[in-house]
């Protein structure tokens, strides 16, 4: 059997660093984009060379756009008053894919961490209060992870906008739809019986 050539092997080498794929998917999806070079290996590289040319940062929430702001910032109607906190552009997909949240965001780009030498100024926390009350904000929601660092830039966050008329509220946290009790670790369901409510 021959070995792919030196271009082939970089290319299987770079997608296996992909967040999820590993050295036997990347091979699969290097020789299905082979095979199919004349159409979707060529509309790839295409997307992929204009991404890599025309993509930034939303001057405004953080979000990953083509333009100045992005297409949530720029629509009048989710003007809401309402803004929700994320820490990664992921995180402000993730909710999109829902379609519940109809006000704008605000990417931290990651969350405090004395550790790593992370601090306000480095998550631009300070840019996120100006904001407020610049746009008057009604309601700030921190839909931070639930880990330390996650409720630690939450709890800074609650106490910086202390004393401003904005409403600062957290995602609930719990136990998930069709999840069984058996099954959750001890953080999740000491998170649902402290969030319980009235049926």
């Amino acid at each position: 059997m021959e070995r792919p050539g030196d271009d082939i092997q970089a290319l299987i080498a770079l997608m296996a660093r992909l967040p999820g794929l590993g050295p036997r998917s990347a091979r699969r999806i290097v020789l299905h984009l082979i095979r199919k070079r004349t159409g979707q290996m060529t509309e790839l590289a295409g997307l992929l060379d204009s991404v890599a040319t025309h993509s930034r940062e939303c001057l405004v929430c953080g979000n990953i756009t083509d333009r100045d702001e992005c297409a949530i910032c720029t629509d009048p109607s989710r003007a809401t008053g309402e803004i929700c906190v994320v820490e990664d552009v992921a995180d402000l997909w993730a909710l999109e894919r829902g379609h519940v949240f109809k006000g704008r965001y605000h990417v931290l780009g990651g969350t405090l961490s004395a550790l790593d030498e992370i601090g306000p100024d480095e998550l631009g926390i300070p840019a996120l209060i100006d904001r407020v009350h610049r746009d008057g904000a009604a309601e700030v929601i921190l839909a931070l992870n639930a880990t330390v660092e996650g409720q630690t830039t939450a709890h800074y966050i609650a106490e910086a906008l202390e004393g401003s008329e904005v409403t600062v509220t957290g995602l609930a946290q719990g136990v998930p739809i069709g999840g069984e009790l058996d099954y959750l670790d001890d953080g999740t369901i000491t998170a649902a019986l402290r969030a319980r409510r009235r049926l």
